[in-house]
């Protein structure tokens, strides 16, 4: 399919139209078939006619472009009249100017010139983009009034992160490796890192609406029950000073990134791990001064006041907030903290009441116990693996407090002998630092100064019970209704947070954030979350149906299958040429199966070129 210039003359007139052509074989060979007159239409520069006459193809097709086209949109109206007037079907699978409906079922190949080129990876782009279609994504944001070009390219920019993170810059060139243009129908070659930037502008202040509504629409879909609320807080770090994103703070790092800004973040998950929304917070938010903010966001998110049972890990158990959540009148489930053991070391000790439980993805048992005081129920463990983790993370800590408190007395000792005392203000911050740098064995040491020298000693009842209770932790919890194992194992589905914090940050490569404007490390983030969400809903699916396989190792597998043109020389001097998906391998055609999608990435195309 081409653009041909024709000139015409009635007497002394010349006149010059341009048609839209395609080649046809007959029994007296190939010859030109007009498809229609383009009229009074400028096809531009002639150096770019088989470009537009492709875009005009793909649109007859029902592919559309991301970018609008006048003279696409009159070609494709002008076809559509002459059909109608010459009472021809538009094919319902075909367009009529692939070609295909000129080529016959068989034609004498030179085997010797058949070619392959233009691979392009399509396996995990296909699921991905199958995945968004099945939770209707495009209409999601539809409905939050995005234009067709936007929800395209915001698919695009959720895809990458899915199947291979980039910067926005390398995007571009990501785009045209890949399958895009084949899968959804993109035209590469207008991209550019601008546009995504735009998009990203664009995208900004609809998370709200847009989580809320992928939430529902994933608990259609898959049947979720929603009875529990999975939260925790993270934070990942940027690049560079970040100027114009005033939540970029110095703070803790949980990444052990003293060196950068951070930026915090709460992630809400169902009990089936699949996200309700998240939030962002300063990079120096303590974790339990955001309970309240999330509950708002839960509220507004799914519009249940009350009757949630929120679990949480101990970061987030103070007195106040377990108040909030029942004010508010949820249940909560969280592990209690450490130094609060002491009170039930003697119900660690009774031996009555315990009870074994073999996790499945552990090999060695826990011991379990549960009891009610004060209208809350309390399950006491004692893990075997635990205790080992406790002692060893004991005596490290000791060993360093030991080693840094004879540094801080030989500096004390020092200045004593210089006749330059250290003063008691000063000298009492440090020992301040050492405890906060050792909070698991400084309990067990009183740090005083004694006659100007520092001096230390144990507490050797304190840390007799500590050796007692390595191993020992507690859940508690204000639902009374539930049994032992039924509170552990609503407890240990918090792990689901820990992982999709793990995949945000290390398979959709959520860091480092290297944008400076505020509103696009939210759309960043925010880009990263929606890929999460196609993630999730790929392996429950595939769960569901028995494998277990992640999506970090899914998309591996899946890279095998791409999409490919075939260009076959005919015995009668003109090239066939095919577009079409490979014949998947094993495993990616198993990977189909379980996700009960098509094998098929795109229509195959066939073309006289």
């Amino acid at each position: 399919m081409f653009i041909k210039r024709s000139v015409s003359k009635r007497g002394d007139k010349t006149y010059v139209s341009h048609l839209l052509v395609e080649s046809v074989v007959t029994p007296a060979g190939p010859r030109h078939r007009t498809i229609c007159n383009l009229g009074k239409m400028d096809p531009g520069p002639k150096e770019d006619w088989l470009e537009l006459a492709e875009r005009i193809q793909a649109a007859l097709g029902g592919q559309d472009g991301l970018f609008p086209d006048a003279r696409v949109d009159q070609a494709v109206r002008r076809v559509r009249e002459r059909q109608a007037k010459v009472g021809v079907a538009e094919p319902e699978t075909e367009s009529p100017l692939t070609g295909e409906m000129a080529i016959p079922d068989t034609v004498a190949v030179k085997p010797s010139g058949v070619r392959t080129q233009d691979l392009r990876e399509a396996g995990p782009l296909h699921v991905g983009h199958q995945m968004w279609q099945r939770l209707q994504l495009d209409a999601i944001l539809k409905a939050v009034k995005l234009a067709a070009p936007a929800r395209l390219l915001t698919e695009v920019m959720t895809l990458n992160r899915l199947v291979h993170p980039c910067s926005e810059l390398a995007m571009v060139d990501w785009a045209k490796r890949a399958a895009v243009a084949d899968v959804l129908g993109v035209d590469t070659d207008k991209l550019n890192e601008d546009r995504f930037y735009r998009n990203m502008d664009e995208l900004h202040g609809h998370r709200v609406e847009i989580e809320t509504e992928l939430h529902a629409r994933e608990k259609s879909l898959f049947n979720l029950q929603g009875q529990l609320l999975l939260y925790d807080l993270t934070n990942t770090y940027f690049e560079g000073e970040v100027l114009q994103t005033p939540k970029a703070k110095r703070g803790h790092s949980k990444e052990n990134r003293t060196d950068c800004k951070l930026v915090a973040m709460g992630l809400m998950l169902d009990g089936d791990g699949f996200p309700i929304g998240h939030e962002l917070h300063d990079g120096n938010t303590i974790d339990g001064t955001t309970v309240k903010g999330m509950l708002d966001a839960l509220e507004q998110r799914t519009g249940v006041v009350g009757g949630a049972t929120v679990v949480m890990d101990r970061g987030f158990a103070s007195a106040d907030n377990l108040k909030l959540v029942r004010e508010r009148q949820h249940h909560y489930l969280v592990a209690g903290f450490q130094n609060q053991r002491g009170p039930l070391l003697a119900e660690f000790e009774d031996l009555e009441g315990w009870a074994e439980l073999e996790p499945s993805a552990m090999k060695v048992p826990i011991r379990i116990k549960r009891i009610e005081r004060g209208g809350e129920a309390f399950l006491l463990c004692v893990s075997p693996a635990r205790a080992e983790k406790d002692r060893a993370i004991r005596e490290r800590q000791e060993k360093r407090l030991v080693k840094d408190m004879g540094a801080l007395a030989e500096t004390v000792r020092k200045a004593e002998e210089a006749g330059h005392s250290m003063a008691d203000k000063e000298l009492g911050e440090r020992i301040g630092r050492l405890r906060e740098r050792y909070p698991r064995a400084n309990r067990y040491y009183v740090i005083e100064r004694e006659d100007g020298q520092l001096a230390w000693s144990v507490r050797t009842e304190k840390r007799a019970r500590a050796v007692e209770l390595d191993g020992a932790y507690f859940l508690r919890t204000s639902r009374l209704d539930l049994d032992p194992e039924a509170i552990w194992r609503s407890y240990i589905t918090l792990t689901r947070v820990e992982s999709a914090f793990r995949d945000l940050k290390g398979t959709l490569d959520l860091r480092p954030i290297h944008h400076r404007k505020e509103m696009r490390v939210e759309t960043h983030i925010f880009l990263c979350v929606l890929a999460y969400h196609l993630q999730v809903a790929i392996e429950r699916t595939l769960q569901a149906a028995g494998d277990h396989t992640s999506w970090e190792v899914l998309r591996e597998e899946l890279r095998t299958h791409q999409i490919a043109t075939t260009t076959l020389p005919t015995a009668d001097g003109r090239t066939l040429a095919i577009r079409r998906g490979s014949i998947p391998e094993r495993r990616p055609r198993e990977i189909y199966r379980l996700l009960d999608l098509d094998p098929e990435p795109m229509k195959p195309i066939k073309a006289w070129v």
